[in-house]
């Protein structure tokens, strides 16, 4: 009765499982894995949020499968603050990332063709991929005084089936960013083999060094490139449903950055013809609201404001974290350089799994254990650091403890 793509184990794993059990009987609960940045305790201006949804505008219906012109300039501009030059016309208004992503898989790949992931990574990718009817195949990400992409084993990972690499940027959970060289050699190896770029940016904002400003994709000719984001990351909005996918490669305007990045290979076509195929997709379904759309330039300024909160507390539960693994010496801190999470060498004297069910169940802390994330092996757990600087504190003295 039911298509083989959405054959799944539907079953609750073992620790989602005891984690609505320990929620069930109200019993005390440090959630270390919160995501969600409306329910941490950030100041939102929720008269200038609610007041950008209330504009006249949005009782006309004007069409247009990349988006309002209005709110294209606006997120056109979020990149030129980042000295990124990316034309309105390059832009697709989606409700989400995850949109994003079946437009590029549905624009690239036919039944079973492959897109290259890190490894570690995070976990929705195979529920993007089964409803695309698209093969994942894994490159990893190898630590070495820091992260970084082992190019030996991307390049081995390459058949005639393979139709793009997805780069995290920075890498959920690991924090990595890509850095000029390494989005070189990725210009190298794709625009070499007529392979494509997706840039997955939803965390480019949160670089740890305040100072940090790491490149972009948006704008890069190297290689055929999708880019991504929205305002579920860089204006802590999720709940108004607000992305974009911006296309480029060889041949176009390019920014200093982009410029630097580029190689000869290819011609202006192959993104064009790209951006005609991705509009035809959007127009079929044509799922941006006007209101929201509307609302975006005056979300992207509100961003500035929700930012410094959050790396604040980001910073402070780091400063926090790094204070009390001095104390002891079985569990490290593995390098983090952007994003909301940080990952924890434990000793591996269990799975993982085990770990967090026990700490779950003695300690009343929830994490992630590393498989979530598609680590190789054990001995990691994932924590949030935008959870609340006391729980945070409270949470991993008493998960340090057990070591």
């Amino acid at each position: 009765m039911f298509a083989k793509r959405t054959n799944w184990n539907l079953e609750s794993n073992r620790l989602s499982a005891a984690l609505a059990a320990h929620r069930a009987a109200g019993k005390p609960l440090i959630d270390l894995t919160v995501s969600n940045p409306t329910e941490c305790g950030f100041r939102y201006d929720e008269e200038a949020i609610l007041g950008a949804l209330q504009n006249p505008a949005a009782l006309k219906y004007e069409p247009n499968p990349r988006g309002l012109a209005t709110a294209r300039s606006a997120v056109a501009r979020y990149y030129a603050e980042r000295g990124a030059q990316v034309s309105v016309d390059n832009i697709f208004l989606t409700t989400s990332t995850s949109e994003a992503y079946s437009f590029v898989f549905r624009t690239l790949c036919d039944s079973q063709d492959e897109l290259l992931i890190p490894q570690p990574s995070y976990p929705l990718f195979e529920f993007l991929a089964d409803i695309q009817d698209v093969r994942l195949v894994r490159y990893p990400l190898i630590y070495d005084y820091g992260w970084q992409i082992d190019f030996h084993a991307l390049e081995q990972a390459i058949t005639p089936r393979t139709r793009g690499v997805i780069v995290v940027h920075p890498n959920n959970p690991t924090g990595h960013f890509c850095k000029l060289e390494e989005m070189r050699k990725l210009n190298e190896i794709c625009g070499a083999r007529e392979l494509t770029i997706v840039a997955d940016e939803v965390f480019l904002d949160f670089a740890v060094k305040p100072d940090a400003e790491p490149p972009t994709f948006a704008g890069n000719s190297g290689a055929l490139t999708f880019t991504m984001s929205g305002l579920s990351k860089i204006c802590g909005l999720p709940q108004m449903k607000a992305a974009w996918l911006i296309v480029s490669g060889p041949g176009q305007s390019k920014s200093e950055t982009s410029a630097e990045l580029s190689s000869s290979s290819g011609t202006q076509a192959v993104a064009a013809q790209a951006s005609a195929r991705i509009e035809v997709i959007a127009d079929t379904f044509l799922s941006m609201n006007a209101p929201i759309q509307l609302a975006i330039p005056s979300f992207l300024v509100q961003r500035r404001g929700f930012q410094k909160q959050l790396m604040e507390r980001v910073r402070g539960n780091l400063v926090e974290l790094d204070h009390q693994l001095a104390k002891q010496k079985s569990c490290t801190r593995m390098a983090v350089e952007g994003g909301w999470n940080a990952v924890i060498r434990v000793p591996a004297t269990r799975s993982d799994e085990d770990l967090a069910l026990e700490l779950l169940a003695i300690r009343g802390i929830y994490v992630h254990p590393g498989h979530f994330y598609d680590f190789a092996t054990q001995g990691y757990l994932v924590v949030s650091l935008i959870a609340g600087l006391h729980d945070f504190a409270k949470g991993m003295e008493s998960l340090l403890s057990l070591f």
